[in-house]
């Protein structure tokens, strides 16, 4: 009988159309799975906590499948290592229940987007993993904006599909935190779901509101309509980060956990 697994994946989303298979061009889902195909010798599908799109990068992207009798949480890392491209990497695999899936068992996902405000954030070595605005931001005005999206909302002012049964998510973190070696400010996001390209249509909206093109009030504003008309644009794909995906503790067998960067927390 087989079991089912959870792998940590983490991946340079340069190069990729996003996770999910597209009819042409790279994507990340369809690398994992050539490579449990190779390893399980037969076509194994992949399901991810959070669908990412073109550019975007994972540090802690929660991949669920099922592998056949006798593989190790062990053998599977060392397996995928070999085999995946360099752009792909997986920090750890949990065995988990048979019914687990990463996407419809997650509690909440969480997400990072990095600006950098310094001149050397349009180095060749840093613009493509971060937004390189070069300018300097009204931190604490963002910072008020971002307190206004805690708790339950309708975001269908920030979402950029209007096919959505309800728009209403339900935010437990929303902050910015100065980077080290003073880069900028990251955007720390988490929720229970995430409408297409919310969280860069919040990063550009509030970044504009630190530019001072527009005043706090707007995001209050923006959270009553019903169309993303009046949003500033998204900001650019290489600043986004999907984090981490958190579960419940009976998913797990014996392991409890919060997907990512550090550490399994419930």
């Amino acid at each position: 009988m087989s079991r089912t697994f959870l792998a940590t994946l983490h991946y340079d989303g340069t190069g990729f159309v996003g996770w999910q298979r597209q009819p042409a061009g790279r994507s990340v889902q369809s690398e994992f799975e050539r490579v449990l195909e190779r390893i399980f010798s037969h076509r194994t599908v992949a399901q991810a906590a959070g669908r990412t799109d073109a550019g975007v990068h994972a540090i802690g992207q929660a991949v669920s499948f099922a592998a056949p009798p006798g593989w190790t949480d062990e053998t599977l890392q060392r397996a995928l290592n070999a085999l995946l491209p360099r752009d792909c990497w997986v920090a750890a695999v949990s065995p988990m229940h048979s019914d687990f899936h990463a996407r419809k068992s997650a509690l909440s996902r969480r997400y990072r987007y990095d600006v950098g405000t310094d001149p050397a954030s349009a180095s060749p070595f840093r613009r493509p993993y971060e937004w390189p605005l070069c300018r300097p931001l009204h931190v604490e005005a963002m910072e008020a904006a971002a307190r206004q999206l805690l708790g339950e909302h309708d975001f269908r002012g920030f979402s950029a599909k209007s096919d959505k049964r309800h728009y209403r998510c339900r935010l437990s973190l929303s902050e910015w935190i100065a980077r080290p070696e003073g880069r900028g400010v990251s955007f720390h996001i988490e929720a229970d779901r995430f409408l297409h390209h919310m969280v860069r249509m919040l990063v550009g909206t509030m970044v504009d509101i630190g530019l001072e093109r527009r005043p706090v009030v707007d995001m209050a504003t923006l959270l009553e309509r019903q169309d993303n008309s009046e949003t500033s644009p998204p900001a650019p794909a290489q600043g986004l980060y999907f984090v981490a995906a958190r579960y419940p503790a009976e998913v797990y067998e014996g392991r409890m956990g919060f997907t990512g960067a550090a550490a399994h927390l419930v």
